[in-house]
């Protein structure tokens, strides 16, 4: 036990036990130390010798029940129940730890953190609390536990996983702070059911497979087929109702007037109708779950932009359908692509975001999201701006990069076989991924000297090829990746917040107003 961690400790037994108490020496992890009125908790251990919860209470506290592990009398009042960093023990943990436990966030600015490794909780909770400690008074709600079905089954990982691991990342960091937990890109009914079992309180539903982006170049008589064919007893209305509904409408946004004409809203209806139609199915699925929630809306993952009448028109209809989300992703214009920064006109984005923040606020009040939002530092202050801070950031592929950055210092050699293994693996990857990365960019690991590999995860070629090959490489490798990881705990979270500290500083910087 360290000076810092036994001092931690020291004070939670002195108050308790009156000082009569020593406790076996252990590595404690000072942040996570919690006194409750009769009773502590902390994680104690070694990433290498292996990590575990413990609790100090009195003989016949019934908190002792409430967690699994085994239990060590220290005195004739005393004993201390130690127990692995599992789910039994994380679902106890929430429950006994209020601010452990995922709730909805509202309209407050907000972030979403992924976790493919199931390591980076305490990395990303030292970022945010280091730039709140850096801005007083401003707010931003984190999602540590976030990870879409896709990303669980390449990682290996459960609905569970995801949580028990944000849990306990959180606690390990000393977080005391609200949080949520999304489960993210949902597709199926029965994905949202496992998600609810789990713990989960934000999800995110993804109709991306239902968007027909061929509608914007349809000629008027394929438009006009598609109409008919569209899923009208699921939508509750006919096509004719639905033009007359809103053709000829203004939409005022207060800086611009979008006009709503009858060829715009067939065509809105073609290209979103069945994925309103699969947004509505879900979305009544988990109402009928009776669990508190909060619900995202996501249409970026699609080949075209979501114009500002769409956008309108989607909004609308699932109002009227009896919908309520708190945030909604669209498809913006330019190319946000995994992994890096932005690609496109930053001006035209800018007055993309104007537009589609106002639409969030007329109709809404709800959040734009800001999906593949990780590595948009160009991005970051317009939708800030543009939003007025009534945004969700939501990052993933990131984190896991970062480790690969941490892996390049510390095991060139695994590094070098995670690279190879990704070039070989990324076109059969990269399919369900919108990326651009050419692999005759990234050079044969063979041809990069020791001191050339960091450099890597700096380009935007290499940065793509490593994010969406990430579950092969689990596959092959994660166990190692894990092991050097663990075992070098420290570097990961010093690197994670540097990293994220970047992502998270423009959302609390004080908006201009020139």
């Amino acid at each position: 036990m360290n000076e810092r961690d036994g001092h931690a400790l020291e004070g939670v037994v002195n108050t308790l036990c009156a000082g009569e108490l020593r406790l076996p020496a252990a590595h404690v992890y000072a942040d996570s130390v919690v006194q409750l009125e009769r009773s502590a908790l902390w994680i104690e251990g070694t990433p290498a010798a292996g990590k575990g919860i413990a609790l100090l209470a009195a003989k016949h506290d019934p908190l002792i029940e409430r967690f699994e592990g085994e239990v060590e009398v220290c005195d004739e009042r005393w004993v201390v129940k130690r127990g692995k960093l599992d789910d039994p023990n994380a679902r106890a943990l929430r429950r006994t730890l209020d601010w452990l436990q995922p709730k909805p966030l509202g309209l407050a600015t907000s972030a979403g953190f992924g976790d493919r490794l199931g390591l980076a909780t305490p990395g990303h909770a030292r970022a945010l609390r280091a730039v709140l400690d850096e801005a007083p008074g401003r707010e931003i709600a984190p999602i540590f536990a976030q990870q879409s079905i896709r990303e669980m089954t390449r990682a290996g990982r459960s609905p569970e996983d995801v949580l028990t691991d944000a849990t306990f990342g959180a606690f390990q960091a000393g977080w005391r702070g609200g949080l949520g937990a999304d489960a993210d890109h949902l597709k199926q009914p029965e994905d949202i059911d496992c998600c609810v079992a789990a713990g989960f309180t934000f999800f995110t539903i993804d109709p991306g497979d239902h968007v027909d982006s061929a509608a914007d170049t349809d000629a008027p008589s394929a438009i006009q087929a598609k109409l008919e064919r569209l899923p009208w007893d699921a939508l509750e209305c006919a096509p004719d109702d639905l033009v007359n509904r809103y053709a000829g409408q203004t939409e005022d946004l207060g800086d611009r007037r979008i006009e709503l004409d009858a060829e715009s809203i067939r065509r809105a209806a073609v290209k979103y109708g069945r994925a309103i139609a699969h947004v509505v199915r879900m979305a009544r699925h988990l109402e009928s779950r009776d669990v508190t929630h909060e619900l995202e809306i996501s249409v970026d993952e699609t080949e075209t932009p979501t114009s500002l009448a769409e956008h309108i028109t989607i909004a609308r209809e699932l109002k009227r359908l009896g919908v309520r989300w708190m945030s909604l992703a669209p498809r913006f214009v330019g190319r946000f692509e995994k992994g890096i920064d932005y690609i496109g006109d930053l001006g035209g984005l800018e007055r993309d975001l104007s537009g589609h923040a106002a639409i969030a606020r007329a109709l809404g009040p709800y959040k734009l999201s800001l999906h593949s939002g990780s590595d948009k530092f160009s991005v970051y202050p317009l939708i800030r701006e543009a939003t007025g801070g009534v945004v969700h950031l939501k990052t993933a592929g990131t984190s896991y990069l970062e480790a690969l950055r941490v892996i390049a210092r510390l095991d060139v050699d695994l590094l070098r076989r995670i690279g190879d293994f990704a070039r070989a693996r990324y076109e059969r990857d990269r399919a369900s991924y919108h990326v651009s990365a050419q692999l005759e960019r990234v050079p044969p690991m063979t041809s990069l000297s020791d001191a050339d590999l960091p450099e890597l995860l700096e380009d935007i070629h290499a940065r793509q090829v490593l994010h969406v090959t990430f579950g092969s490489c689990l596959d092959a490798f994660g166990e190692e990746i894990k092991a050097a990881l663990r075992n070098n705990e420290s570097a990961y979270e010093e690197t994670l917040e540097r990293h994220f500290k970047r992502h998270l500083e423009p959302f609390v910087r004080t908006i201009s107003r020139a």
